[in-house]
């Protein structure tokens, strides 16, 4: 449990007390645990909240005032001044838990409720008491103030306690010093110790117990017609804060009706499953007709054979091209040599270089 109390702030134990007991008969004291601040009471469920301003609600129940605050935890980590309503006064003691408080801590508080009540003389205003839990330091004090100043007999001091609270002190070293331990001394009782301060919240926070009594139910509805009204109609700026004089008392417009989606006849559809469009499931494609290959002819493939039917280019060069012959050579041509189709024997053609001009020496064609 200590684990889960490090990672969300919540205190050790903390949901298993009541969050206020009652007014302690014939005096001016009210016991309860610790209240929390906005930031901790987001990670509680709504029924578990309570934080300052939830304290004044369950005591107006009662018909109970509240006027003054004695923190007696050793921590400043649960709330501030600025989480207290500024209608409290705040006065903090820091009393070390499951130990005996000292005699200085039991001074102080005697102190703190003397003043308190001689500066509230003409009211009755109640002096709210807790540490963590509201039960063990704060039963003490509560009763060793009782049994000191006003000499109430321990044991009544203690029943009287327990029945208020709702809860009975737990630490059994408590309940043997009040029991069969000596009185404190009340000396210097009368002076003041501490200023009392004031709190400093003027208005109550947005996230309250009272919104709702879960997170769920706070969660708006579409279908909610609060919810609806809240957004402005359409072609509206939404920075405008102008309401119109009948919101909230006409009918608001019904929603517009879904389209709605007829399949092709002959087809299956389902509204949440993708059928394909022929029975057997396969694209085929449309029949060609002759207007159709003139226009449209085959295109060529633009990638040669597949990548295993290619030539390796890297392991098996191509031949290079072939040289052009600058070298002379012979060829023979048949010819007749006079009218009377004698042979004239052969004519020996000599090929230069083709890129010389060609011209004629001695009767012969050089190129």
């Amino acid at each position: 449990m200590s684990r889960h109390r490090k990672k969300n702030g919540i205190p050790d134990r903390w949901l298993d007390y009541k969050s206020v007991g009652t007014r302690l008969h014939g005096t001016r004291f009210v016991a309860f645990k610790v209240p929390l601040n906005q930031s901790l009471n987001r990670r509680l469920p709504c029924s578990d909240v309570f934080g300052p301003w939830e304290l004044l609600d369950a005591l107006s129940e009662e018909n109970q005032e509240l006027g003054l605050i004695i923190d007696l935890t050793f921590t400043t980590r649960y709330y501030k001044l600025q989480d207290l309503p500024e209608s409290l006064l705040f006065v903090k003691i820091f009393t070390a838990g499951h130990e005996v408080p000292s005699d200085d801590t039991i001074l102080s508080f005697k102190r703190a409720v003397r003043r308190f009540l001689r500066d509230n003389a003409d009211n009755d205003k109640l002096i709210g008491v807790h540490c963590t839990h509201g039960l063990n330091r704060t039963g003490y004090l509560i009763c060793r103030y009782l049994i000191d100043v006003d000499g109430m007999d321990p044991k009544d001091a203690v029943e009287l306690f327990n029945s208020a609270r709702g809860h009975a002190i737990e630490r059994q070293n408590y309940l043997e010093d009040l029991q069969c331990g000596p009185k404190r001394s009340n000396e210097g009782m009368e002076e003041s110790e501490q200023e009392p301060r004031r709190g400093q919240a003027v208005h109550r926070p947005c996230f309250s117990s009272l919104d709702s009594d879960s997170r769920e139910e706070r969660r708006p509805h579409v279908n909610d017609s609060s919810y609806r009204r809240s957004f402005p109609p359409r072609g509206t700026n939404h920075c405008s804060h102008h309401h119109h004089p009948h919101d909230g008392l006409l009918p608001d417009p019904p929603f517009l009706p879904l389209p709605q989606f007829h399949p092709p006849v002959g087809a299956s559809f389902h509204p949440y499953r993708w059928t394909p469009p022929h029975s057997d499931g396969q694209w085929r494609r449309p029949p060609s007709s002759e207007h159709s290959r003139s226009r449209y002819p085959p295109s060529e493939p633009k990638w040669g054979p597949p990548p295993h039917l290619q030539e390796d280019r890297r392991r098996v060069p191509l031949p290079p091209p072939p040289l052009p012959h600058y070298s002379t050579h012979w060829t023979e041509s048949s010819s007749y040599n006079g009218p009377e189709g004698e042979w004239g024997g052969p004519r020996m053609r000599q090929h230069h270089y083709r890129h010389t001009n060609t011209h004629s020496v001695n009767g012969y064609d050089h190129y």
